[in-house]
């Protein structure tokens, strides 16, 4: 089966899990820029760090045959810090022009400060200005639901597609909001903050699966790219096909990332193969 990851933080990672991944059917992910784990103090690290997952990483993941794909923002984490918010924003166009980079990404909020809420309005600005995807990270636990309210009010103030906006990080009291607004959403399978894979299919058969991404975003914390493996392990216990899994866990990524031309991998159909021909799964 074909499976695309696609929020996955390989900075914070191994090579071994690229090759366990590729192991596994995974052809492609998507890096957002992410938090360090500490502040960073000037914008030219951001720099560096978006060089690193734009220019050095495809390069790492290509051994095992995997596509790296990424996105530049700053995180809402390190967005209190409005001087160096702005002059790395001043310098995100640039790296929009690279070959692998999708949008805008991972912005939103984390403690929905006034500062916080500046910096994500300014991003939404970027990526409406420079016509970039646009993925948007929801705060953790106690803060969640205020905070996914706060981002669709922000978000209504701008005239932007939906259809172009991924909303991560959704859980059960914050799903249908974000669906009924016309957004992308995410789950994101992280064994501590976030969504199990049991919950992540419980979702599924309760809201459907259209508009839905789901991902591990593995990062430095106790995670696992593993994760979106035992969800599809979940989902085909649950009585679903392959069929059924290869438009959730590939084709799903592939109809919103491809809306940047840059992410070129195609939709996939099953047939059956008979002596008169191939026949289309059912």
């Amino acid at each position: 089966m074909l499976i695309i990851q696609p929020h996955y933080h390989a900075i914070a990672r191994t090579t071994q899990d690229y090759e366990r991944m590729a192991a596994a059917g995974v052809v492609a992910v998507a890096e957002p820029a992410f938090w360090a784990g500490f502040d960073r103090r000037y914008p030219e690290t951001f720099l560096d760090y978006f060089r690193q997952i734009s220019e050095f990483e495809p390069t790492r993941a290509a051994q095992y045959g995997i596509r790296h794909f990424c996105w530049v923002a700053v995180n809402p984490k390190e967005a209190e810090n409005l001087e160096i918010s702005h002059a790395v924003l001043s310098q995100m166009p640039e790296f929009f022009r690279k070959p692998t980079v999708l949008g805008v990404g991972e912005t939103g909020l984390h403690k929905s400060t006034k500062n916080e809420c500046e910096v994500f309005e300014a991003q939404i600005e970027l990526a409406l200005r420079y016509d970039q995807l646009l993925l948007v990270h929801t705060p953790h636990l106690e803060d969640k639901y205020y905070g996914t309210k706060r981002i669709l009010e922000v978000l209504k103030g701008f005239s932007i597609d939906p259809s172009r906006v991924w909303i991560d990080h959704v859980e059960e009291h914050t799903i249908k909001m974000v669906k009924d607004a016309g957004y992308w959403v995410g789950f994101t399978l992280y064994p501590i903050t976030k969504c199990s894979p049991k919950r992540a299919v419980d979702m599924l058969e309760r809201y459907g699966w259209e508009r839905t991404l789901i991902n591990s975003s593995a990062d430095w914390g106790p995670s696992d790219p593993a994760t979106l493996h035992e969800c599809i392990f979940e989902f085909r216990r649950r009585g679903y096909g392959l069929e059924e899994a290869l438009e959730v866990f590939y084709n799903n990524p592939v109809r919103y990332l491809s809306q940047n031309p840059k992410f070129d991998l195609p939709l996939v159909k099953m047939e059956m193969l008979t002596p008169t021909g191939a026949v289309p799964v059912a």
